[in-house]
């Protein structure tokens, strides 16, 4: 596993290269042929980024 990302600045960073990879995706993907798959992932993705969030909310409010 990774390493605990504790001061507002990682967690800043952190956010922002998984933004990027989101629209990296987002760009790779021919809507003419994009199916369920490619949804889901996006889906997946923004799950993912907004657990990571709202733990760092938490972070901050301490």
């Amino acid at each position: 596993m990774g390493n605990a990302i504790n001061d507002k600045s990682s967690q800043m960073e952190y956010i922002q290269n998984k933004m990027d990879m989101l629209l990296k995706v987002l760009d790779t993907i021919d809507p003419e042929t994009a199916g369920v798959e490619e949804i889901d992932r996006i889906i997946a993705m923004l799950d993912e980024l907004e657990e990571k969030c709202k733990q760092f909310r938490h972070n901050w409010g301490e």
